[in-house]
């Protein structure tokens, strides 16, 4: 007689590739997806332990933050150059994406732009003086979110370049965004030569003064609305704006015509829209940040409100921590190449576009955009299991932005820095992949996700606010309870 039926049914916990073995042998198996609370990193474990009798505190905390995000109501209200509008933006500042940076230590694509960016404000007028400059210290640099902006991929913006302006109604801040250049040899991608600097010029002189006048023509344009529409025909308002930017078109088109520019600009400023697909991306990004910035400084709150990318760093704040950056290496992108590039032409993960993400839209929602995929690499299923995947690391859902595909249920909505740690499972963001060099420009797109240590950085400095807890060398020590004084 033997040890075992006749028929064995066996339950795998863990490793998937031992089912498969079985599966594969005929044994019925059944597969629990399991793994170790924290990716079993003690420490971590430790400070999620410390703040269990706090939980309480958290989840109200959190609750708050989803609210306001679930209230926010982002407006593209009007349009204006970047010095007049942009508070504090002034004298000789460029800003650029991703957390602080300095010149020494940028990637090859940003310091290309923030060469652009000077001689387009004429600072200079060669390449060779205009980094003759920011090397002496007389052209400050500073990030984007710092001001209240955004940017995608490089993200430079520097006074007199035209900006969209998007207001929160709901709570009355603002947030800014640049035009979108459109694809090939562009100012976000490093390149400066004179094609690209008479882009700029013509964005600033002809475009810029047609859009601003038909905006406000129409009062403003909702922008909940369109992308909420958008999320329904087939973008993620990341990587794919197509339907997003038509709807814009459609909103704005008739206004376009009837300003009281010449009939050629307003012509060319059409066909320059009708042309590019990402058009609606920086407005997608501006919107997004207005929304995220008013969850920010919520006491006990873990919502993440912002990711960003340098192209040497990538860094994440969160709502109780303020405008704290806690930042590590970023990543490589794993995507699909244009012919004839590979790995290794490839800069490491860049710009502010992830603030998508950050605001439960973008590769959160790559469900509501199956034909993202033959951009990014994988395929529909894979999709859909991206964003299932993201409601584990999420306080909540959408009430705004719905997924067709699921039944029409909430996009997964603010990033949990203790859910991502405990889960041991890290937010996916879609993007495009920069060449190395400035100039080149896109060369490719993919998936990317935040490089872990952020996270563990800002569950170390939450702790210890809120707790007044400090790693220790050896042990652990608590001290007095006085990190809240003066606040």
């Amino acid at each position: 007689m033997g040890y075992f039926p006749d028929k064995v049914k066996i339950v795998n916990i863990g490793l998937p590739h031992f089912a498969k073995d079985m599966k594969e042998a005929g044994i019925e198996v059944w597969h629990v997806d399991w793994k170790p609370p924290a990716g079993g990193d003690e420490e971590v474990l430790s400070l999620l332990e410390e703040l269990e009798r706090e939980t309480g505190k958290i989840a109200a905390a959190n609750a708050e933050a989803l609210e306001r995000i679930l209230a926010a109501e982002p407006r593209l209200v009007g349009m204006g150059l970047a010095g007049e509008v942009v508070p504090g933006l002034s004298g000789r500042t460029i800003l650029h994406a991703g957390p602080p940076i300095d010149w020494d230590s940028m990637c090859g694509p940003v310091r290309g732009a923030v060469l652009g960016a000077i001689l387009f404000e004429n600072w200079a007028d060669s390449p060779e003086k205009a980094m003759q400059l920011v090397e002496e210290g007389e052209v400050k640099l500073a990030p984007c979110h710092h001001y209240g902006a955004v940017g995608p991929m490089a993200g430079i913006l520097s006074p007199s370049m035209p900006v969209f302006i998007v207001e929160n109604e709901s709570f009355g801040n603002r947030a800014y965004s640049s035009l979108n250049e459109g694809l090939g040899k562009v100012l976000r991608f490093g390149a400066y030569d004179s094609e690209v600097l008479e882009r700029l010029k013509w964005l600033r002189d002809k475009l810029y003064p047609v859009l601003r006048d038909a905006l406000a023509a129409v009062g403003g344009l909702s922008l909940k609305s369109i992308t909420s529409q958008a999320l329904h025909m087939g973008d993620e308002c990341h990587n794919r704006n197509k339907a997003a930017t038509a709807n814009l078109f459609k909103e704005l088109a008739p206004a376009m015509v009837r300003t009281c520019h010449p009939a050629g600009d307003i012509a060319r400023a059409m066909e320059f829209i009708q042309a590019n697909e990402h058009f609606y991306l920086n407005i997608s990004m501006a919107a997004c940040k207005s929304i995220m910035d008013s969850a920010m400084h919520i006491p006990w709150s873990t919502v993440i409100t912002a990711m960003a990318r340098n192209g040497t760093e990538f860094g994440i704040r969160v709502s109780a921590l303020g405008e704290e950056w806690f930042t590590a290496p970023a990543q490589p992108v794993r995507g699909l190449y244009f012919p004839g590039f590979g790995d290794g032409d490839a800069n490491l993960d860049l710009g502010d576009s992830s603030i998508t993400e950050t605001c439960g839209i973008g590769g959160l929602a790559m469900a509501c955009a199956p034909g993202i995929v033959k951009f990014v690499g994988g395929d529909a299923e894979e999709a859909i299991r991206f964003t299932r995947e993201m409601y584990k690391i999420t306080v909540g859902e959408s009430s705004n932005y719905t997924i067709p595909a699921l039944d029409f249920r909430g996009t997964p909505t603010g990033i949990d820095l203790l859910r991502v740690l405990e889960k041991d499972l890290l937010p996916v963001i879609n993007t495009g992949i920069a060449h190395k060099e400035p100039g080149i420009g896109q060369i490719g797109a993919g998936i990317v996700r935040p490089p872990r240590e952020c996270f563990v950085k800002a569950l170390r400095a939450f702790v210890k606010k809120h707790l007044a807890w400090s790693p220790p060398h050896c042990g652990r020590t608590v001290l007095p309870n006085n990190s809240n004084q003066g606040r």
